[in-house]
């Protein structure tokens, strides 16, 4: 069991930093939680690279950026500049940060709460949740070894062995091109396989001109259309692996034959996009509200809405929600009513969320 922190926060992008900087400013004890490699992981996995990030802010909006620190320069910067700037300030301000925790529940304890992960439990007198609208989607397969990764972070990894990449978007085209760039600028022949359930795979013209122009250069790729992984096993070797369907043949007695491959999970890399936190909000019991017609402006008919205070704090006792995870809109408690509130998925609403539930905990903690 981890000592007590007076806040648990769950996420590391801008609005579980902003939380973490302004709890050191002002003496309160916390500790963030990162299911990435580093901090300001889901920004690095979903901004296409050299894109520029701006210090944008809604038109009406009445407050500056409320942690300067934070704030994106006014002239853009490539998102890698801007990443590491934030890691630079994080060392500097010697943020209390772990990656690699998978958030997996929240517990009651008396008067606490234990937020529990795969590193084990951590205890807290607040939790406040800003792990972003961008959750991976797992890769739901029979059996029960781990999981293959969501992103890439480093094409040389899969020098030299058979990679299988999963996906018919942009995203895993992106990584098949950049997997195909590094084999080939150290002569590795062993191919990249890329798998996809439908019979197309759907890019759009420049990824697809960029793909070709991979493959005339010598990239060795193998088109996998209507595979589907089926099953996660571990080998008499111990390996986790991953065993895709690549065909199947129906017979007329009823006893189906498949055409199979197997790949170390390691050598997998799954680009199936993404889910928002409805699942999180339902496991934890977190109320939400469907939207009703004529009710809701911004969401949609029959959508769900986390249903927050104006501190934000949900219907669950202490537990605070913030930044991406409760865009485009969430419901707001206000004067005994309540209505759809609009919640742009913007740095700056992170950061300004983070700034009035930090105000919020110093009031109920006395500090």
């Amino acid at each position: 069991m981890n000592s007590l922190h007076d806040v648990l926060i769950v996420g590391g992008g801008p609005a579980g930093l902003a939380t973490a900087y302004l709890c050191h400013k002002h003496g309160l004890s916390y500790l963030v939680l990162e299911s990435g490699k580093g901090v300001f992981q889901g920004i690095a996995n979903t901004y296409p690279e050299g894109k520029h990030v701006y210090a944008s802010k809604p038109k009406d909006a009445p407050e500056p950026f409320m942690v300067d620190e934070l704030r994106p320069p006014d002239k853009p910067v490539t998102v890698e500049s801007y990443i590491q700037y934030v890691q630079h300030f994080v060392q500097h301000e010697n943020l209390n940060v772990r990656t690699e925790v998978a958030f997996e529940d929240i517990r009651e304890e008396r008067d606490l709460l234990s937020v529990v992960t795969d590193k084990g439990v951590f205890r807290g007198r607040k939790v406040v949740l800003a792990f972003g609208s961008s959750i991976p989607r797992e890769l739901s397969v029979y059996g029960d070894a781990r999981m293959v990764a969501k992103s890439m972070e480093d094409a040389t990894m899969y020098v030299g062995v058979r990679t299988l990449v999963i996906g018919g978007g942009n995203t895993a085209a992106d990584v098949v091109i950049a997997i195909l760039k590094a084999k080939r600028e150290v002569n590795d022949t062993q191919p990249v396989y890329w798998a996809h359930k439908s019979g197309k795979f759907d890019v759009n013209k420049e990824t697809a001109q960029r793909l070709g122009e991979e493959i005339l250069l010598g990239g060795n790729i193998r088109l996998l259309p209507g595979a589907i992984p089926r099953i996660g096993e571990v080998d008499e070797q111990g390996v986790d692996r991953l065993v895709i369907r690549i065909n199947e043949f129906k017979h007329a007695d009823g006893i189906d034959t498949y055409n199979s491959m197997s790949f170390p999970m390691k050598n997998v890399i799954a680009c199936i996009g993404s889910q928002g936190p409805m699942p999180i909000f339902d496991k934890v019991g977190i109320q939400m509200i469907a939207c009703a017609a004529g009710v809701c402006k911004i969401a949609k008919e029959g959508d769900r809405l986390v249903l927050l205070t104006s501190e934000f704090e949900s219907t669950r006792k202490g537990v605070y929600i913030i930044g991406g995870a409760i865009s485009p809109s969430y419901m707001k408690i206000s004067a005994g009513s309540i209505a759809e509130e609009r919640h742009p998925n913007l740095i700056y609403t992170a950061i300004n969320d983070a700034y009035h539930v930090v105000e919020a905990i110093r009031g109920k903690l006395g500090k």
